[in-house]
């Protein structure tokens, strides 16, 4: 039996900042993994570095040292161009703010992304209305952001995300502005898409109820990943 590749392998990464005269160490050889349809919560104060590591694995900073493996993919030799194309095809983002397109209705927005891969108008917005039904929200289809709550556009901002078909999500507080029932709700959608479509998913909560309900829990210690 074949083991699986992971959706997501960061080895010996490493990134540092200039500070002043000195150097500021930020992440020192990390070493972790993601693997499809597993979902693992990043619990780390403010500083520590979470959203360092966030933007090396989604390709948004380069490592000052070790590789990024997206699935298969070593990443470090690539340039901006190959890097801008695997993190459209393979990896999906969701905010703690929505970021919708306030002009298009809710289909429009996730079929978008879709359309700038190179799908016709007609898969897309088949395959968008797909993903808001699964989520829940199959009466919004036409409303824009405007008109939904913010459990619904974030729930558009999932579906979004995951709109390419990605091998990796990677979400910064994605409950975080919403009140704690509709949190919950959010969150539960995102596991079943999560399991559903056998992606990889690393959240980054300070949320610790749904921290717990994920498959590990990992954090931030000294400038390396170490379970929680």
């Amino acid at each position: 039996m074949n083991t699986p590749t992971p959706a997501l392998f960061l080895s010996q990464v490493e990134r540092r900042y200039r500070q002043g005269q000195g150097t500021l160490e930020i992440l020192r050889g990390v070493d972790m993994a993601v693997w499809p349809g597993e979902i693992v919560a990043l619990v780390a104060p403010s500083g520590s570095g979470k959203s360092t590591l966030l933007h090396c694995a989604g390709l948004l900073e380069r490592p000052d040292a070790g590789e990024v493996y997206i699935g298969p993919q070593p990443t470090m030799d690539m340039d901006d161009a190959g890097r801008t194309r695997l993190r459209r095809l393979e990896i999906g983002f969701v905010y703690q703010f929505h970021h919708l397109l306030p002009e298009f209705s809710a289909m429009e927005n996730v079929a978008l992304p879709q359309l700038i891969r190179g799908l016709d108008r007609k898969m897309a917005s088949t395959r968008a209305q797909e993903l808001l039904s699964f989520l829940g929200l199959g009466e919004r289809l036409n409303h824009r952001p405007a008109e939904l709550s913010g459990g619904e556009q974030q729930r558009v901002a999932i579906a979004r995300a995951v709109a390419n078909a990605p091998r990796l999500l990677l979400a910064d507080e994605p409950t975080g502005n919403l009140d704690p029932k509709t949190a919950d709700h959010v969150f539960a959608t995102l596991v079943a898409l999560v399991r559903a479509s056998r992606l990889g998913a690393l959240i980054a909560t300070h949320n610790m109820e749904l921290a717990a309900r994920m498959d590990r829990r990992i954090t931030i210690k000294d400038g390396l990943v170490v379970p929680l």
